[in-house]
């Protein structure tokens, strides 16, 4: 029998791996993420990292640099159930890339409670944030 921790680990991965296929969405072409807001084993929300609505879908400037007006994966996700009648409060977020600062405050904002990801982003100010607020964090490695 599947005790309740491993059953959370293989939910866990499951999503992850949505995450990634997610993530292929995105037109950026130096880094590619994918976020999924997970409510009662319901995702209630997705996202990718890409322009704004009404935007072209191109994320590099002619020196392949990120436009500053880029959104990233959880602030698509976050925003995107804002617009809906679902909440994110006390909801699980799986992004395929920990969170920057930026998003680590939105996530904050948004009520969830806990966030699940894969690969570390070159910075850690995003995780730290999310520490101090109690944010439930898990790091899920998938093997290919």
């Amino acid at each position: 029998m599947i005790q309740n921790e491993d059953k959370q680990e293989l939910l866990d991965k499951r999503y992850m791996r949505m995450a990634y296929i997610w993530s292929e969405n995105s037109y950026c072409k130096r880094r590619k993420v994918g976020a999924l807001i997970v409510k009662d084993k319901m995702i209630i929300s997705d996202g990718y990292n890409g322009t704004p609505s009404g935007f072209e879908n191109i994320c590099e400037d002619d020196n392949d640099k990120t436009k500053p007006y880029v959104l990233h994966a959880e602030a698509n996700a976050i925003t995107k159930v804002a617009r809906s009648n679902n909440s994110s409060n006390g909801a699980t977020l799986y992004v395929t890339s920990s969170p920057c600062i930026e998003c680590a405050k939105l996530i904050i904002q948004a009520g969830i409670k806990r966030v699940v990801y894969s690969d570390a982003y070159r910075l850690s100010d995003g995780i730290d944030l999310l520490k101090r607020a109690n944010i439930e964090l898990v790091s899920v490695e998938l093997n290919s």
